[in-house]
C-alpha cells in the first residue's frame, strides 16, 4: 500500500523546514524502529534501512531528510515534542523514547501494578513534552471496582481524561479510536505486564494476528515480563500511528521541572497563599499547604510525591553541573596537552 507523506504524520510544521532546494533535491523519511545496527525508516517510496549515524542522537518518531538515492542521511528535522527519560544506571544519561507525538497512551492496569504516583511521574512527562495526557486503566475486568479507580486518577489533574477498558475486547477499545486517525502519533508508556502489548495488537488489527509478543504476569507478584524489546511505530487500523516502548521497571524524570509542576499545580498555587516566602511545609504559621492537609483538601501521598520528585529533579540537575565541569576541565587538559605538543614540535 502507497503512504502519502500525511499518512506519516508530515505536517507544515515539517514542511516549512526545507528550503527550496531541499524540496526538491531530499527525501523526507521517518524513523519506525531504532536498532543497534540499523534504522527502519518509512517514506513515500516504501520501507528502508540505514545504518545509524554516530554523531547525531535520534529516536523512533523522528522526521529526517534523505538523499535522492536514500542511501544517505543529510539531516534531521526539528521535533514537536520529544519524551526523555533518565536510562538506568548511575551516569545520569538522557534517553530519548520517542519524538513528535501527539497523545501519549498512559497505561495503568487494574491490579496490583495500580499506582497513582506512578501516573503522576508519566503525566509529568507529558506535560513537559507538552503531550495531550490519556490515562488508560486496563484489565477493568479483572476489578469490579475500577471506577473507583478511575474517579481517583481523574482527581489528579482537572479535565485529565482517563479510560477503563479490556485490552482484548475490540469492542472496549472504541473510546480511545479519536486519537487514532490518519496521520496522528500516539505514543504508548506503561510498566511491563499491563497489557501494552495486547493494546497495540487489538489497535492495529481486527484478526487474532499478533504484530506484538504478549506474554502473562507472574501470578505470584503480579510483575509483568518484558515482551516488547525495543522502541516501534506501527500502522494503526484507524490511519494513526502508535510507537510502542518496552515496559519500564522505573520512569527517572530528566529535566522535567516545568511538567512536575503543571501536574501538582494546586500544590503550586497553595505554596503562593503561605505567609512566608521561604515556608518549608513544617512548623511555620501561614503555612496555607499545612492548613490544606488539616482540612482534608491535600492528601498527604500527592504532596510527599510532589517533593520526590522535585528532590529527584534537583539531583538530576545537579549531576548534570557537576559532569558539565567535569567535561570543561577535561576540555582544558586536553587543549593544555596539545598546546605543549606543539611547542615542543616547534622547538625542536
Amino acid at each position: 500500500m502507497t503512504l502519502q507523506l500525511s499518512d506519516l504524520g508530515w505536517t507544515p510544521f515539517f514542511q516549512s523546514q526545507l528550503s527550496l532546494d531541499e524540496s526538491t533535491t531530499l527525501l523526507p523519511a521517518r524513523i519506525a524502529e531504532v536498532h543497534r545496527g540499523h534504522w527502519l525508516l518509512w517514506t513515500e517510496q516504501g520501507e528502508i534501512q540505514l545504518p545509524p549515524p554516530r554523531a547525531i542522537s535520534l529516536t523512533v518518531g523522528d522526521w529526517v531528510l534523505l538523499s535522492a538515492d536514500l542511501q544517505q542521511l543529510v539531516r534531521a528535522l526539528n521535533r514537536t515534542s520529544l519524551l526523555q527519560r533518565i536510562a538506568a544506571g548511575s551516569q545520569q544519561q538522557q534517553q530519548l523514547l520517542a519524538a513528535n507525538v501527539d497523545t501519549l497512551f498512559i497505561l495503568s492496569s487494574c491490579d496490583q501494578d495500580f499506582s497513582l504516583a506512578r501516573i503522576e511521574r508519566y503525566l509529568s512527562l507529558a506535560y513537559q513534552a507538552d503531550i495531550w495526557p490519556v490515562v488508560v486503566l486496563s484489565k477493568n475486568d479483572l476489578n469490579d471496582q475500577y471506577q473507583q479507580l478511575v474517579t481517583a486518577v481523574q482527581q489528579l489533574k482537572n479535565g485529565l481524561i482517563v479510560e477503563a477498558v479490556d485490552t482484548r475486547c475490540m469492542s472496549g477499545l472504541a473510546a480511545l479510536s479519536s486519537w487514532c486517525g490518519s496521520g496522528q502519533t500516539i505514543a504508548l508508556l506503561g510498566s511491563s505486564g499491563v497489557g501494552k502489548s495486547t493494546l497495540a495488537n487489538s489497535l492495529v488489527n481486527d484478526s487474532d494476528e499478533n504484530l506484538q509478543q504478549t506474554g502473562d504476569v507472574r501470578a505470584r507478584d503480579h510483575k509483568g515480563r518484558h515482551t516488547t524489546t525495543a522502541r516501534t511505530m506501527l500502522r494503526l487500523k484507524n490511519g494513526g500511528l502508535l510507537i510502542d516502548t518496552p515496559g519500564m521497571r522505573e520512569l527517572k524524570l530528566a529535566d522535567c521541572e516545568t511538567g512536575i509542576n503543571a501536574v501538582f499545580d494546586d500544590i503550586e498555587q497553595l505554596i503562593q497563599q503561605c505567609r512566608f516566602n521561604n515556608c518549608r511545609h513544617q512548623q511555620e504559621p501561614g503555612c496555607a499547604i499545612n492548613r490544606a492537609l488539616a482540612d482534608g483538601h491535600l492528601d498527604q501521598r500527592r504532596l510527599y510525591n510532589y517533593q520526590k520528585l522535585l528532590k529527584e529533579q534537583a539531583h538530576f540537575q545537579k549531576s548534570q553541573a557537576q559532569q558539565r565541569e567535569h567535561d570543561r576541565r577535561l576540555g582544558k587538559l586536553y587543549k593544555r596537552v596539545q598546546r605543549g605538543k606543539r611547542q615542543q614540535r616547534d622547538s625542536s
